[in-house]
């Protein structure tokens, strides 16, 4: 693993030193449960708690009643989506979302659809951006959230969502928007004056796994039912012991990483732009959503005439990438993303989804595309329909 060069942090990152280093004290000494409030370890971890979530409302210009904490990402679409349509079932029962959603998403519409949702997925372009216009034609009085993700976790690309919060509070419809990959990438701005809800996730931002947030806006409107029962912490709205540790790391990692999203993007984009160049260069490579707005540390790449199971397997000696999202790594068939975006199937699997971080160098990233080139030559050597027209070229 030490000669691997890790280029997929848009799946997990590394917990940084300093995080740990800040949790380690509520596993061992200040071990307390913050709901016992009847002695000095409950009053210690319930300090840690305010203090923790001070930090992260302060770093993300909330307010600390605003958040909610969950396991990660995907409890907190399964709370937002499930908590408000069972709390609004007698009132609105549509939701749409789009076909390029986080399986998360889309999972949980297919499963309110059974309940009597009725859910509308809205198409993308060639690059992966919805239309406003079907937006406004398929929203209607009867909409009861909208469901769109910030930045996209396989392709990096950036959706509208100013536009979107306009349509949305011109219908009085919710809006939520995962921004799970955005977290740390990129400057939020006024992201949380534009949307009712969001999810973020600890672990994609230098934070430990098992960790995650959810943004309520009017704290005051929502009464849905607890999506986790028992003990009623966190306004009721979501019962269970405090994850100090967790907690505590996800409020480091936000306070680390907030205060160096300019160095970030910068660093991560011209890593980026340096690899897409290169790759570029292999006959029958092409970016995936290129010259849209991105992630800055976001690279999507196919290769004509190479199976992508193969091409995994001979890179992964090498470096850790992947072929769209970990949460969906168990299927065999092409990315949804990809094939909603109009990619042909042979082409989308031959796709892999390269994700900088704050650890890569030139010197990786140099690395990198000298195995790929390699090894997508290898893989076509195996191709019958590649030899047949020519062997890989790199055009210089």
């Amino acid at each position: 693993m030490r000669n691997t060069i890790y280029l997929d942090y848009n799946a997990t990152t590394p917990c940084d030193p300093e995080v740990v280093d800040a949790m380690l004290p509520y596993f061992r000494d200040n071990f307390g449960n913050a709901s016992s409030q009847s002695h000095s370890y409950g009053w210690l971890a319930s300090d840690a708690l305010e203090k923790s979530s001070f930090v992260i409302a302060n770093a993300l210009n909330v307010s600390p009643n605003q958040i909610i904490y969950t396991s990660g990402a995907t409890e907190s679409i399964n709370t937002i989506l499930k908590g408000v349509f069972n709390h609004k079932l007698n009132k609105k029962n549509h939701i749409i979302t789009v076909e390029t959603e986080h399986k998360a998403v889309l999972d949980v519409c297919q499963n309110l659809e059974k309940k009597g949702a009725r859910i509308t997925y809205l198409k993308v372009d060639k690059n992966g951006i919805i239309s406003l216009d079907e937006l406004k034609k398929k929203i209607n009085s009867n909409t009861l959230m909208v469901a769109i993700m910030f930045a996209n976790n396989e392709t990096g690309v950036l959706q509208p969502i100013e536009s979107i919060s306009e349509i949305c509070k011109k219908h009085s419809s919710l809006f939520f928007s995962d921004a799970t990959q955005a977290l740390g990438k990129i400057s939020l701005g006024s992201f949380f004056s534009l949307v009712d809800f969001a999810c973020f996730s600890s672990h994609k931002i230098y934070g430990p796994k098992g960790m995650g947030m959810i943004f309520i806006k009017k704290t005051d409107e929502i009464n849905w039912e607890s999506f986790v029962q028992g003990g009623g912490q966190q306004r009721k709205l979501r019962g269970g012991t405090y994850n100090i540790p967790g907690i505590v790391g996800f409020s480091k990692a936000i306070e680390l990483n907030l205060n160096q999203i300019e160095k970030f993007a910068n660093k991560t984009e011209k890593l980026r732009n340096y690899m897409e160049e290169l790759l570029l260069k292999i006959e029958g490579a092409k970016v995936n959503s290129r010259g849209f707005d991105r992630l800055p540390n976001t690279l999507n790449v196919s290769f004509s005439h190479v199976d992508g199971e193969q091409l995994l397997n001979v890179l992964g000696q090498h470096i850790a990438v992947s072929n769209g999202s970990a949460c969906n790594s168990a299927s065999i068939n092409p990315s949804h993303v990809l094939s909603a975006m109009g990619i042909e199937s042979s082409r989308a699997l031959a796709s892999m989804r390269i994700s900088l971080g704050k650890h890569n160098t030139l010197n990786d990233t140099k690395k990198a595309v000298n195995h790929i080139v390699k090894s997508v030559e290898k893989v076509r050597n195996n191709n019958i329909l590649w030899k047949k027209n020519n062997p890989i070229i790199v055009r210089e």
